[in-house]
């Protein structure tokens, strides 16, 4: 009787211990999950970091006057918007866009400043 007892006993013991390691699987796999979809907060910064990437990248480049060109970017599409003084320089920063790592689409809103015009 003692044996069966015994047994019972065990077997419980292994019950409970199945149970919780299917439980802590199951919270290690929400945990894993809520790190793959980045929060609101990070999709801003990573916004934020591909427009500031963006606007260097237009600063350097020659030939372009980036006084008058903003630029927005949302989950690696960018906009380019304001004015420059001539039609070459709007393909010159949209192909300088198109150029940064992590932008996956370049839209421009860039329009023909009129001579001496801001």
């Amino acid at each position: 009787m003692k044996a069966f007892s015994a047994i019972k006993m065990i077997g419980g013991a292994l019950v409970v211990l199945a149970s919780l390691n299917a439980y802590a699987q199951g919270s290690d796999a929400a945990a894993t999950a809520g790190t793959t979809a980045p929060t609101a907060k990070q999709t801003k910064q990573a916004n934020r970091a591909l427009q500031k990437k963006v606007r260097a990248t237009l600063a350097r480049t020659k030939g372009l006057s980036v006084g008058n060109i903003i630029v927005r970017a949302r989950d690696g599409a960018v906009t380019l918007e304001g004015s420059v003084p001539e039609q070459a320089q709007i393909e010159l920063a949209t192909n300088a866009a198109q150029g940064v790592a992590g932008v996956t689409s370049v839209k421009s809103a860039l329009t023909i400043r009129a001579e001496g015009g801001q």
